[in-house]
């Protein structure tokens, strides 16, 4: 990964800085970034879904189980990631669940272990600290191999590195294992579809 100073802009497009997933700064949006502009046309439609999931389902943040869900219904590089067609059907069961059974338990709950609030934008949904984080690893990932823009598989491997994360597990539950899928990620060295 580059040095935090190499990227100018990576940092603040949610409003805040995650810094080891315990405390943010900068709520105050001043060093806001368009994170659009730092997504491939792929990944910020996916990201757009997730929002409109989270709208939709009345949740109060976007978190990493809604950019899971996004990214297997979108990317088809995501889902080849994952071997194979009952694999995928099988996550999607569990994504759509989230509101009429497993996953009720995260209604009305932030996802995140450590004490770190959601972050607001607005009157539209926050973003979890996990699903922030999530994307500021995305971005991390592709300034690594020099890319503008992060793609899908940089945030499919993002969600995998947070072991305590919903969409890892939701992949948990599905039989994914997170080590050899992340392990495979890392080797791939693409950010997916539309890579920059």
């Amino acid at each position: 990964m580059l040095p935090p100073g190499d990227v100018p802009g990576l940092r603040g497009w949610w409003g805040g800085t995650v810094q080891n997933r315990t405390a943010y700064s900068g709520a105050d949006g001043s060093a806001r970034v368009d994170l659009d502009t730092q997504l491939t046309v792929e990944l910020a439609s996916v990201v757009s879904a997730a929002r409109r999931r989270a709208t939709r389902d009345g949740d109060r943040q976007v978190d990493t189980a809604h950019l899971l869900h996004g990214l297997l219904e979108s990317d088809p590089a995501v889902r080849d990631a994952f071997d194979g067609g009952p694999r995928i059907a099988r996550l999607l069961g569990y994504l759509v669940q989230r509101s009429i059974g497993y996953g009720l338990q995260w209604h009305g709950t932030v996802e995140d272990s450590g004490a770190v609030p959601a972050v607001t934008e607005g009157g539209v949904p926050g973003w979890s600290p996990a699903a922030a984080a999530a994307l500021d690893g995305a971005l991390d990932r592709a300034h690594a191999r020099y890319a503008t823009r992060a793609g899908c598989l940089d945030l499919l491997a993002a969600l995998v590195d947070d072991p305590e994360s919903r969409a890892v597990e939701v992949l948990r539950r599905a039989s994914v294992d997170t080590a050899l899928l992340a392990e495979r990620l890392d080797g791939d060295g693409s950010g997916g579809s539309g890579q920059e």
